[in-house]
């Protein structure tokens, strides 16, 4: 099983009000710390670049392999989407990452790649809910690629719920993405307790 990070940094930040990838965390942008736990864990990585594409090309660790969607502006399924269609023809599974959850810690990221397959989705839960990033398995990949506008794969976790195992997160980070100051701020300071 080859299974790889598949990292959506494509985004407007509409309630950000400026980049949310490109924010601060303890001197590092929170794009760069998503990448961090991904390479981390091991996992090989795509990123998806879409809004200020140059600019967080450049917030990337060197040498991170990136891709357009030229779509990035319809929303999120329109950019994952996109990142599925690229991926390497030898990944067996894809963990979706969101570019602005940079807490997730590699241990999850490593179990979630371990309890995925081809033919099934593993997803972190805590306390009964379901959180991100989760890992599809190929089988999924061609209603991914059918995505469109900013629906994500929530509709599709849904419709697939036979294929789901849970991977329990042991962290709340699975839920703290930097949408908005206000969530930004509970990051930085989970951050600095950590």
């Amino acid at each position: 099983m080859t299974v790889g990070a598949l990292i959506l940094a494509a985004g407007l930040s509409r309630r950000m009000g400026t980049n949310k990838l490109l924010a601060d965390l303890n001197g590092t942008p929170v794009v760069a710390h998503t990448c961090r736990a991904a390479d981390a864990a091991g996992l090989p990585m795509l990123v998806v670049t879409g809004h200020e594409a140059e600019r967080v090309s450049a917030a990337l660790p060197t040498g991170t392999q990136t891709i357009f969607a030229p779509d990035y502006a319809e929303g999120m399924g329109a950019s994952l989407a996109a990142g599925i269609r690229a991926l390497p023809d030898g990944w067996d599974a894809a963990v979706v990452m969101l570019g602005d959850m940079p807490l997730v810690p590699p241990r999850l990221l490593e179990r979630l790649a371990k309890t995925v397959t081809a033919e099934s989705i593993a997803v972190p839960v805590r306390a009964g809910r379901q959180g991100n990033p989760a890992a599809w398995g190929r089988r999924f990949f061609p209603e991914l690629a059918a995505l469109t506008d900013d629906r994500g794969g929530k509709a599709l976790l849904r419709r697939h719920e036979d294929a789901i195992t849970a991977v329990e997160a042991g962290t709340d980070a699975i839920f703290m993405d930097a949408d908005t100051p206000e969530a930004l701020a509970a990051i930085r300071k989970a951050a600095g307790a950590a």
